[in-house]
């Protein structure tokens, strides 16, 4: 990659860095946010109040999708992305800067929750909306390798929070982290925002977006969604592999090694790492390969990989766990989703109706993130509980793989009665 383009991903990519960013640190202090913004009369209540401000963000991300998508599809990539920028600036900012129930009383979870409502408005197209300008930007066969860069810039982020984490463990006593010491990571994001916006503000507008006669209105633009439902049902249940697999390596594993294997949160956040790591690696390595061998090869490959093995080899690692065990495990299972994640956006790009290709990949893609994706370590710690077996969460993700395969044979039939004069 050259350092222009290079230049290119780093400032359409920031904002993603930080919105991950964020979700990540929210996962992992949940129960000191709990004891700072919640009444703590019980423990249970209040981290199960944080839980629930942390799920509403997921039920704001197809709002943001149908209006932010279709603000962007109007008034061009960069202007939109500087607008979920600002929106995610400000989530970032009241969770961090707030003041704890004890100074401030109801106003606390309010105003986090607040928080939470904005970031996931503003996730709800972040992901569509750059992985559309970096589609856009992208040299003929070459887009597959730097829509790619759009995830991995999520690993980055991951890996980024989860060193932090592992430092402030190292280095703070428990009650300290409790107290204050959760926000630093947080107070750092906050750092980061006049940088981050400084690298927004400067991308170039696509040439694709430029040479478009006519943009289309809300109006206009959820008409055009809703004539090309099948579509979006079809992204929907292909975006449900990528999603679930991601969340149940990445966000679910220091919950699984640590609570259900009896694995050391060290081990855990070692193996959070490494698998980010891992993904870093293999998903613009498939991306290319996607732009070699088609995309449908390696949807239909990773879909069929998984069904096969993702409850054999959880199977496996829950008769012995071991910190070895769990690596190797995760990484296939990283394997596997670098393997879908690097064909599966990218395709995303190629079958949305032109006129409103970042509405309708950001509606399909935060439908199965609000239903799939992020009820994955819920549904992975009811699955555990209710059969008794530490290996059940393969059972899900073989089930969301079961779905992507469906879709991915599905797509020739869905793409042909969608087609419109607008579909490009």
């Amino acid at each position: 990659m050259t350092s222009a383009r290079l230049a290119m991903v780093l400032r359409v990519t920031c904002g993603n860095f930080l919105e991950m960013f964020d979700f990540f640190l929210f996962g992992l202090y949940a129960r000191p946010i709990a004891e700072t913004f919640f009444p703590r009369q019980s423990e249970f209540a209040a981290l199960m109040l944080t839980f629930a401000t942390f799920g509403a963000g997921f039920l704001m991300r197809p709002l943001g999708a149908i209006i932010l998508g279709a603000y962007v599809d109007k008034v061009g990539r960069r202007k939109g992305l500087v607008v979920t920028l600002s929106l995610m600036a400000v989530g970032t900012m009241l969770i961090g800067l707030v003041p704890g129930y004890l100074r401030i009383g109801v106003i606390a979870p309010l105003l986090v929750l607040l928080g939470r409502l904005l970031q996931g408005f503003s996730a709800g197209v972040e992901l569509g909306g750059v992985s559309v300008y970096l589609a856009e930007m992208a040299r003929p066969g070459h887009k597959g390798f730097l829509v790619a860069w759009q995830s991995a810039s999520q690993q980055l982020s991951i890996i980024a929070a989860t060193a932090l984490a592992f430092t402030l463990n190292q280095t703070l006593h428990p009650i300290e982290i409790v107290l204050w010491g959760w926000r630093i990571p947080f107070l750092l994001g906050c750092a980061l925002l006049p940088f981050l916006f400084y690298l927004r503000s400067s991308l170039a507008e696509t040439p694709e977006f430029l040479a478009r006669q006519r943009h289309p209105a809300l109006r206009e633009a959820i008409a055009t969604l809703r004539k090309s439902w099948r579509l979006v049902l079809t992204g929907m249940l292909l975006v449900s592999m990528t999603t679930v697999s991601f969340y149940l390596i990445t966000i679910y594993t220091p919950t699984f090694g640590s609570r259900v294997l009896n694995l050391s949160d060290s081990d855990s956040l070692q193996v959070t790492v490494l698998v980010a790591l891992s993904n870093l690696f293999w998903l613009p390595l498939m991306g290319a390969l996607s732009d070699r061998l088609g995309r449908r090869p390696l949807l239909l490959a990773s879909t069929g990989l998984a069904i096969l093995t993702a409850y054999p080899s959880l199977t496996w690692l829950a008769a012995a766990p071991s910190f070895t065990r769990m690596l190797g495990v995760e990484l296939w299972l990283s394997f596997l989703y670098a393997g879908y994640n690097g064909a599966l956006v990218v395709l995303l790009t190629e079958i949305m109706p032109s006129k409103v290709r970042t509405a309708g990949f950001s509606l399909a893609y935060s439908l199965a993130t609000a239903l799939f994706g992020g009820f994955t370590p819920a549904i992975c710690t009811a699955l555990i509980r209710v059969t008794g077996d530490n290996a059940a969460p393969g059972w899900w993700l073989s089930a969301a793989a079961g779905c992507g395969l469906l879709a991915t044979l599905a797509i020739p039939s869905v793409v042909a009665r969608s087609i419109d004069p607008g579909h490009g």
